[in-house]
């Protein structure tokens, strides 16, 4: 409860507080006219497109596998529902946090786009690694990278002006105009893109090792720089108490399985209790340095938020598929259903390297090609008289 409320203030203060540091004259009518413009609030879009990772047929239906592979087939959630004491229990927390995930994710996203918005007002920085803004600076690349600066500087404040024109034909009512400062903020929000594009190939090119994807950084240094010192602390504590929650149920899930699947039948089969005790806190510390090292590497993946998505779908319909099979096709025994898992999630991974399917359909594909493919391979050990019974 008290991790719940931290998260809430947390957020609900960085709204406020990134509300605040707009100009005196931008509502938030006016900030998310401004968003919505320059494409940061297409929430919905009806085109059936493959191409296109973020559509309302990507979210449903995707969405929808992955959701049901997370709520309930993910130990981590699993979990604490089999900790309730009553099955009503567990419904009220499943169904708890469902409605509160929601309103959460959106208030989330519409923080990042306020944020976006404040940063068309004050101009942010070419790139927001200050490491690797600092190390250019002082290489033999520095002059051509504050040449870039400038010009950075220069497009922002003629992209100001302009936004500044657009929210007085919003106000005057000019649709005309309206347009037509739309399209000259786009141009000029293209140009900056542009010249950020150049600096951070010239930061490449300075240092290859150097990491220009700086999506991440992006909210954390706004935190840093524009909210007052305590609300610094409370949003840093949000964003811990949120990973700490998250992190403690991933990692009593993993070594719950650890020694429950693989220790317990595979290793030490009949052992005292402390001794699996001791066996699990082993795994708890493996796989916490596990998660440690592997997040030494997770900036590369991009936005974090899209990252643990993209991984989760890489596994999630396959595991779904399994589980629907175990629950709706209870003829088909272990045999059939492993093979088929394997398949499906060869064909899974093959979409995430060599194809450009939206991630969220992982999810659906992993999941029917388990199902299908449990009821061939299934068919074909009978005809061969080869089914082995579990």
């Amino acid at each position: 409860l008290l991790q719940m409320i931290i998260i809430t203030a947390g957020m609900f203060s960085a709204f406020i507080t990134t509300y605040l540091l707009l100009p005196q004259d931008v509502s938030v009518i006016d900030a998310a006219y401004i968003a919505g413009k320059m494409g940061k609030l297409n929430a919905i879009d009806f085109t059936f497109d493959l191409s296109n990772r973020y559509t309302f047929w990507t979210g449903i239906i995707g969405g929808t596998f992955l959701m049901l592979s997370y709520f309930g087939t993910d130990q981590s959630q699993v979990q604490r529902y089999l900790a309730g004491s009553s099955i009503a229990e567990s419904r009220m927390g499943l169904l708890t946090n469902g409605i509160v995930k929601v309103p959460m994710q959106f208030i989330i996203l519409f923080i990042g786009a306020m944020v976006f918005v404040f940063y068309q007002f004050v101009t942010p920085p070419l790139t927001f690694n200050t490491v690797e803004s600092k190390n250019i600076k002082e290489s033999s690349y520095a002059i051509e990278y504050n040449k870039l600066e400038d010009e950075y500087d220069n497009i922002y404040k003629e992209k100001q002006g302009t936004i500044r024109e657009l929210l007085t034909s919003i106000e005057s009512g000019d649709e005309d105009l309206i347009d037509q400062n739309t399209e000259e903020m786009l141009a000029q929000h293209d140009e900056a893109s542009l010249i950020r594009k150049e600096a951070l190939s010239l930061i490449q090119e300075a240092n290859p090792d150097a990491d220009t994807n700086d999506t991440n950084y992006i909210f954390i240094t706004f935190i840093i720089n524009f909210l007052p010192i305590g609300l610094v602390g409370l949003v840093l504590a949000a964003i811990l108490s949120a990973s700490m929650s998250s992190t403690s149920a991933e990692l009593n899930a993993l070594a719950t399985t650890s020694v429950i699947d693989f220790y317990k039948r595979l290793v030490k089969k009949e052992a005292s209790d402390s001794h699996y005790l001791k066996a699990s806190k082993a795994a708890t510390i493996f796989w916490g340095i596990y998660a440690i090292t592997f997040a030494l590497f997770a900036h590369h993946l991009g936005s974090l938020i899209e990252a643990v998505n993209i991984l989760g779908s890489l596994v999630y319909g396959t595991i779904l598929g399994i589980f629907l099979t175990a629950f709706y096709l209870k003829k088909i025994p272990g045999t059939p259903t492993f093979f088929a898992a394997l398949a499906a999630e060869a064909v899974v991974l093959y979409c995430y390297f060599f194809t450009e399917i939206p991630f969220l359909w992982y999810n659906v594909i992993g999941c029917i090609l388990v199902i299908v493919l449990s009821l061939l391979i299934n068919s074909f050990l009978k005809m061969n008289g080869k089914v082995l019974n579990n």
